[in-house]
């Protein structure tokens, strides 16, 4: 195994589902980080501490397993504002996953803040999950969507967006970092940019929070939306920061529950920030998870774990980029992209190329990725991708190239 700032064979014993076989003996090679992320034993302990030894609701009882939970929820939301700079808790609202972040926004601020013939800007790359909210609003108030252009080199096209600055726009909201092309976008310019002109940003930072150092304050970005479970944490946990001046001019998204402060036959008076946008009991077991992520992730280092992914990806593009047929997509600088290859390997369909892939073992990712939008720009119906993470080895890479390479020869390519 390679060395580096990170000791991958140490760091792959703290995962027990990498010691698994799969197709009759084969060992597990996990490709698909980009969708979610396997979990360290301290996640997997943390969530079943919580279940045997202090389960109880939160912000509620002032029995000892009661304030135990809350404290150790309240913990989480600390670690979370800490590790992408936020000024305060109160700017940490926990949802279930980037997708509902960014719909509160959506209906929270967008229904108050986007009028008819008003502008919401996008880009050919963004995820559906940064796409359908804004059409749905759009289409509700007469306003319009329109989209920053990407290049055929997987780069957006900074003279589109320049444009949209002028005119009626009143929102951009774009992805840090493809989860297709994996295009790093160079978010701090496009955020001051857009400042220039009073147009707020939402960062969908699904892809990059869990792969590079984010610091929300020096980003500058009004709302940033990602998922515990693309950074080692358990699945139904998202975050959504927002700008405590603006949250506190938006409405609640959900109500009952944790969301209120006093409840009358005609009125209620909310909650205070941030629990005004978190209706209903949350997932208090997987928050306290998460918790146990941040701790790994911090342990590690996001410098580090940035390295090793350029590290691991430059390796990958060269590995696979040199299988006889394959063509990869997004840029060809890996300081600009994170780790993610997708590519198309001849006339092979990648869903049949991700079956041949499975029977070695190999996990890869095939289909459109939830970016339909991307796949018309590149003109293809879908393509596969291989997606690192701290875990994954040169070795691993080695075996996909090989496999392919079985591919090829059995389509004859």
């Amino acid at each position: 195994m390679q060395k580096g700032a990170l000791d991958i064979r140490k760091i792959r014993q703290d995962f027990p589902i990498l010691k698994r076989q799969v197709m009759g003996g084969k060992q597990l090679v996990y490709l698909d980080n980009a969708a979610t992320t396997q979990k360290p034993i301290s996640v997997i302990e943390a969530i079943h501490d919580y279940y045997m030894n202090y389960n109880s609701n939160i912000h509620r009882a002032v029995h000892q397993l009661a304030e135990e939970a809350t404290a150790r929820f309240e913990e989480t939301r600390s670690k979370v504002a800490k590790f992408i700079n936020a000024e305060s808790t109160d700017e940490i609202i926990f949802t279930r996953n980037a997708t509902e972040a960014i719909n509160l926004v959506s209906y929270s601020w967008g229904r108050a803040n986007i009028k008819k013939n008003d502008h919401v800007v996008i880009s050919e790359i963004e995820h559906h999950s940064n796409i359908v909210p804004w059409q749905i609003l759009t289409s509700e108030k007469g306003a319009v969507l329109d989209y920053v252009g990407v290049d055929d080199s997987g780069y957006l096209k900074m003279p589109e967006y320049r444009k949209f600055l002028e005119g009626k726009t009143r929102l951009m909201s774009l992805t840090h970092m493809s989860n297709v092309l994996g295009t790093i976008t160079p978010i701090e310019k496009i955020i001051k940019l857009a400042h220039e002109k009073r147009i707020p940003v939402l960062v969908d930072g699904a892809q990059s929070v869990p792969h590079m150092p984010v610091d929300v304050r020096k980003m500058d970005c009004d709302f940033m939306a990602f998922s515990a479970h693309k950074m080692l944490g358990p699945t139904g946990v998202g975050i959504l920061y927002v700008k405590r001046e603006i949250l506190e001019g938006m409405q609640p998204f959900i109500g009952g529950g944790d969301m209120i402060k006093e409840v009358h036959k005609h009125d209620t008076r909310y909650n205070d920030l941030p629990y005004k946008f978190e209706g209903g009991t949350p997932n208090i077991a997987d928050v306290i998870g998460f918790s146990a992520a941040i701790d790994y992730l911090n342990k590690l280092g996001m410098d580090h774990v940035r390295e090793h992914e350029m590290d691991i990806t430059k390796y990958a593009m060269d590995k696979i980029g040199a299988v006889k047929g394959v063509t990869i997509y997004g840029p060809e600088e890996v300081k600009d992209r994170g780790g993610v290859v997708s590519f198309n390997l001849g006339d092979i369909h990648p869903h049949d190329l991700a079956t041949i892939m499975n029977d070695h073992g190999i996990a890869i990712r095939s289909g459109h990725h939830c970016a339909q939008v991307l796949m018309e720009r590149l003109d293809v119906a879908a393509t596969s991708r291989a997606s690192f993470y701290v875990y994954n080895t040169k070795e691993e890479v080695d075996m996909l190239a090989s496999a392919l390479n079985d591919a090829r020869r059995m389509f004859k390519i």
